[in-house]
């Protein structure tokens, strides 16, 4: 053989060498999730074993490293665990015992072929992508993030990353605009979608107790337009900002939560169906009754249920799949009743972020109704004819969901070519 072919050889055989020398890139990679933003919120909850999930079904050899921002507290680590019990954790943010197998950060940082971040309002992770960079040239990317502003630190990121998949076009338009466009930058929802967590058990415990049967119940989801951040993390929100939004959240809440109400009592009365009422956040448990159940006529309250305590993300999933219809202000309760079979509507409030755009983007506008633009009739009008034609309101779900998961497949391929690339 000559050098000349030699040379040749060796340069269709060098990628494969390159990346067979970190330990299992092509045949069983790892993966570092960076995700799990907080244990407060079902629908943060959600984007993580949603896209785990994801993983799991489109790149099954690939092992799973998750990163979260805080220890996974209220139950969330045992959850994740049966969900997923090959999953490893960070040992250091860890509420339970760690598992041999769980590594520290740096040994994570070490070993992973990808840094995967998760999806969420921002880059959320954004100092964590940093210090990644600094300790590894291995590829990253961004998995259905929502990007609001466009900075001189978050365009080299951007620059940066394998690819970047933002969960609304909205922010896809923006990035576009700031010069990152390709093959590898698009639009790819909120892992959500692909959530398929359960807990039927404690479902049917709670139906039980309150009488409810499947297909003859909705569940309605409260929210102020500010999460109170300064009561659930002291100090997370600056002083100037505390008094404006607490004066906006009281200013709107009863105009905001009249329009689910007016809803909830078309759904009553219509269909002789039973209201459930259920939180997305834990604050949301205080405001129930005062803005929900208390203000609604007796004949409505004898059909109603709040419920008082917070639940997990695989619990309501379970339960949202057997009601017949989810009505929310909060923007995830919705998409976790979707990806469970059942039609929602968003009850979207202006100061909520651009995540709501998710829903034009998959065909699902006229599920998401913005609350300044509607009446309490309109919401109530939509919510009726999801009960009166619920083959069309199928058919409308069934085709965003169809939409997401295609999305979702080209989104694990191009994390997948990031890896061989490197």
């Amino acid at each position: 053989m000559s050098y000349t072919r030699r040379e040749a050889l060796f340069s269709v055989i060098a990628p494969v060498l390159a990346a067979a020398a970190r330990p299992g890139r092509l045949n069983a990679p790892t993966i570092l999730l960076r995700s799990s933003w907080q244990t407060e919120n079902i629908g943060d909850i959600a984007h993580t074993p949603g896209l785990i999930a994801l993983l799991e079904h489109h790149w099954p050899e690939a092992r799973v490293i998750l990163w979260p921002s805080r220890p996974l507290e209220r139950g969330v680590e045992p959850m994740l665990r049966r969900r997923f019990p090959g999953l490893r954790l960070i040992r250091e943010l860890q509420v339970g015992e760690p598992r041999d197998h769980d590594p520290t950060l740096d040994e994570a940082i070490g070993s992973a072929d990808l840094l995967l971040h998760g999806s969420g309002p921002s880059i959320v992770g954004a100092a964590s992508i940093r210090q990644w960079r600094a300790a590894t040239d291995t590829p990253f990317g961004l998995f259905g993030v929502t990007i609001s502003e466009v900075n001189e630190a978050s365009l080299d990121l951007l620059a940066a990353a394998s690819f970047v998949f933002t969960r609304e076009t909205r922010s896809l338009a923006l990035v576009n605009e700031a010069g990152i466009a390709g093959p590898n930058v698009r639009f790819v929802p909120d892992a959500t979608f692909a959530l398929d967590l359960r807990d039927e058990e404690s479902a049917k415990r709670l139906m039980t107790e309150h009488g409810l049967s499947p297909g003859r119940f909705a569940c309605f989801v409260p929210r102020l337009r500010y999460t109170p951040y300064w009561e659930l993390r002291p100090g997370s929100v600056p002083e100037d900002r505390i008094a404006e939004r607490s004066a906006i959240n009281e200013e709107f809440a009863d105009q905001d939560h009249a329009k689910l109400r007016q809803a909830l009592i078309a759904w009553v009365r219509e269909t002789g169906g039973k209201a459930l009422i259920v939180p997305e956040m834990t604050y949301q448990v205080e405001i129930i009754r005062p803005l929900v159940f208390d203000p609604l006529p007796d004949d409505v309250k004898a059909k109603a249920v709040p419920l008082d305590r917070y639940w997990l993300t695989d619990e309501a999933a379970s339960v949202y799949r057997q009601a017949a219809a989810v009505v929310s202000h909060e923007c995830h309760s919705p998409i976790i009743a979707l990806a469970g079979g059942t039609p929602a509507i968003y009850l979207r409030q202006p100061t909520d972020t651009w995540k709501g755009q998710m829903y034009p983007d998959l065909g699902l506008g006229d599920w998401m109704m913005n609350v300044e633009e509607v009446t309490g009739a309109q919401v109530a009008d939509r919510l009726l004819a999801i009960h009166s034609d619920p083959d069309a309101a199928e058919t409308l779900r069934a085709r965003a969901i169809e939409s997401a998961a295609e999305r979702f497949r080209l989104g694990v391929a191009t994390a997948r070519e990031a890896i061989q690339q490197s």
